[in-house]
């Protein structure tokens, strides 16, 4: 068994979903367990469906719905050409469920709503693509994630419980490749023991082909992208980037724990504990070769890699009574900062000075000042960028630093992190 994971953008419209058909259709005969998120952007408008349910606003909510239900009706129009196919009237059940819960009660916890509005992105994606691959003559089924991934009750970070997980892959999943070749499901959601709806956290759909490959010993994973592998930079970023043809588990991890957005970081590890082989692969291009992902890391150094994170805001903190920073001032800014689900980029802190660097887009400065103001001597300054190169040499530092002034440098054998501004 192969574990295929195709995201939003490999299924965005009409076309796209052709194209996976196309693509699942060069492996006839093997069975895959297909993974697929919601379509396009699909999970932002569902997040907006939540704010307006949350927020009491009936005419947004309708008026979002109903554009929602249309985008997907357009796509399956292009799709089936039959108006009376069962799948017209499974969606907009769907969508009938969803416009229901405006009703149904009044929402007072934001992260459940979430996860029981946004999750329909995936089911509603899934039940398409299965119906059209079934269309096409390929034998496929429809299984519910929530059937298959059991979490925590931490709605939006759910936490995977991975014993009980492994054991309804072989009780719901394993068995019925007897009936069909393919089996497509719902990337970033599960279930609570209660059977309530949970999502991995965002872009989680990535770490749902890790579990299901974990849970069935897959032969594989593949990964695929509108981009022929996993690149050494963003090209929105850097220009003349260069493909990385193999990579170890380790340095996949690394790559992405610093922000590489290829892979989803909580991807890696239930694939490295069983050695299975990670493939990063264009959906443009499907028989070209991507990139490896396996154990050795014999070509980690061989081509140096650019993440860059914009838009950063550096924040420091100094006690006012001037005592030096130590565990106990450590565990009282991290125990305030999770206070407000701060993510920490790179921290450093001297004698007196704690700093962190955060995404801008994600925190209230005005927040984060007032949590510390009582105690703290609070600076800080935005408008800043964190490059992190691994397997970096003086040359590669030189290049991305032209024209920028080095307001913090961490540096490590492999790896070189730099905090900088447009001079």
């Amino acid at each position: 068994m192969k574990v295929f994971k195709f995201g939003g953008a490999s299924v965005k419209d009409a076309q796209a979903v052709q194209n996976v058909a196309d693509i699942v259709s060069l492996y006839k005969g093997e069975k895959l367990g297909i993974v697929i998120s919601a379509m396009g952007k699909t999970t932002n408008a569902l997040e907006l469906i939540v704010d307006a349910l949350c927020q009491r606003k009936k005419s947004n909510f309708d008026e979002l719905v109903a554009e929602r239900k249309q985008f997907h009706r357009n796509i399956m129009l292009e799709l089936f050409d039959d108006p009376n196919h069962l799948i017209f009237n499974e969606i907009e059940s769907q969508f009938e469920e969803l416009t229901k819960m405006y009703d149904a009660r009044i929402p007072d916890n934001y992260d459940f709503e979430y996860d029981q509005i946004v999750s329909l992105g995936e089911v509603v994606s899934t039940q398409i693509v299965n119906a059209y691959l079934n269309q096409r003559g390929i034998s496929s089924g429809w299984v519910d994630a929530r059937e298959l991934i059991r979490t925590n009750n931490n709605y939006r970070e759910g936490e995977v419980d991975w014993n009980k997980t492994e054991e309804l892959f072989k009780q719901h999943f394993i068995p019925r490749f007897k009936d069909v070749d393919v089996q497509v499901t719902q990337g970033f959601i599960g279930h609570t023991s209660e059977g309530l709806t949970t999502t991995l956290g965002r872009e989680g759909s990535d770490y749902t082909a890790g579990i299901m490959a974990y849970c069935c010993g897959a032969e594989s994973v593949t990964i695929w992208k509108d981009v022929p592998g996993m690149l050494n930079a963003d090209p929105k970023w850097f220009d003349n980037t260069i493909k990385l043809e193999s990579i170890s588990f380790r340095e996949a991890i690394e790559l992405s724990y610093y922000g590489a957005s290829v892979i989803h970081p909580k991807t890696i590890k239930p694939l490295q504990n069983k050695n299975i082989p990670l493939y990063v692969k264009s959906f443009i291009d499907p028989t070209a070769d991507g990139t490896t992902i396996q154990s050795s890391t014999s070509n980690d150094h061989t081509v140096p890699s650019f993440i860059f994170k914009m838009n950063q805001v550096l924040f420091s903190f100094t006690p006012k009574d001037f005592s030096f920073i130590v565990e106990k001032n450590l565990s009282d800014i991290f125990e305030r900062l999770a206070r407000v689900n701060a993510k920490i980029n790179l921290m450093q802190n001297t004698a007196l000075k704690f700093s962190i660097l955060l995404d801008e887009e994600k925190v209230n400065i005005d927040t984060i000042k007032s949590l510390f103001e009582d105690t703290y001597t609070v600076r800080f300054e935005n408008g800043l960028e964190l490059v992190t190169v691994r397997h970096y040499d003086q040359a590669t530092l030189d290049r991305v630093t032209v024209e920028k002034q080095i307001i913090l440098e961490q540096k490590t054998s492999e790896t070189a992190r730099l905090i900088v501004k447009q001079k």
